[in-house]
């Protein structure tokens, strides 16, 4: 893996870690973090070496938004210039699991870096919300988009308007949340998770959670042709043969990804 300067990454048992390491402004994302972040799940998402991706913070918090002090003077011709959010788009290009595991605080931009993750396990001491609107703006990395598919829009607005935040416990209540775990075994529970989920075939993962994101925005009459699809093309696939003939010989698989 390469050396980063704003994050730590690391395989372990086919797990691809990648810390966010800015504990002492409680991580908050610099645009080159985020490139850095593309560029390690990219690569973790190409490597034979990993099955699935986790994604944590060091210190305190998983991410407590936005680097403000990059974005204070920023103009519409700057943000566009730039593209401002052109990669935080491709991590939904992203074919394999991702985790993230939070703790602490999880606001702003780091609240659509969690909400573009496939499961999130939350300690209990972990907070979230969007206080964009107490700056004179609003989330633009997905979160208004991403927010009200998960919890309907009224209770977006609610949230979206006054900035306030949620504990754990409310988080899971609306679904934004997998499971809340004690904050000292997080990361050990999640990595158990994790690793378990890397025992399953990998190109049965892959199809499912692309099923599962076109569901979110295709009709269900749509959605289910393209499930069939992806049903049908797991029948080319060595992994379906050798499920099933385990299935049958009464004994455990063992799936390569062919």
């Amino acid at each position: 893996m390469n050396d980063y300067k704003y994050i730590h990454t690391w395989v372990e048992d086919e797990v691809g870690r990648i810390e966010l390491n800015r504990p002492n402004v409680l991580n908050a994302l610099k645009r080159p973090m985020i490139t850095e972040i593309l560029e390690s799940l990219s690569y973790f998402d190409q490597s034979d070496e990993v099955a699935v991706i986790v994604i944590s913070g060091a210190g305190r918090a998983f991410a407590a938004g936005a680097d403000i002090d990059e974005m204070a003077n920023d103009d519409p011709i700057s943000l566009e210039k730039i593209n401002q959010f052109a990669e935080w788009d491709k991590i939904s290009d992203i074919k394999k699991p991702i985790i993230a595991a939070v703790q602490g605080f999880a606001l702003g931009g780091g609240l659509e870096l969690m909400l573009s993750t496939d499961l999130v396990f939350a300690s209990e001491n972990s907070t979230f919300g969007f206080p964009e609107v107490n700056l004179g703006v609003m989330p633009s990395a997905g979160g208004t988009v991403k927010l009200t598919k998960a919890i309907g829009h009224r209770r977006a607005l609610e949230w979206l308007w006054t900035g306030e935040q949620m504990d754990a416990k409310e988080a899971y209540r609306f679904g934004l949340i997998n499971r809340i775990i004690p904050n000292e075994v997080l990361i050990d529970e999640t990595m158990v998770f994790a690793k378990r989920l890397a025992q399953q075939p990998p190109l049965a993962l892959r199809l499912i959670k692309d099923t599962v994101k076109k569901a979110e925005d295709l009709s269900v009459h749509e959605a289910m042709q393209y499930e069939r699809k992806n049903f049908y093309l797991l029948f080319a696939s060595e992994d379906q043969k050798e499920g099933m003939t385990a299935f049958k010989e009464k004994r455990s698989p063992t799936f390569t990804g062919k």
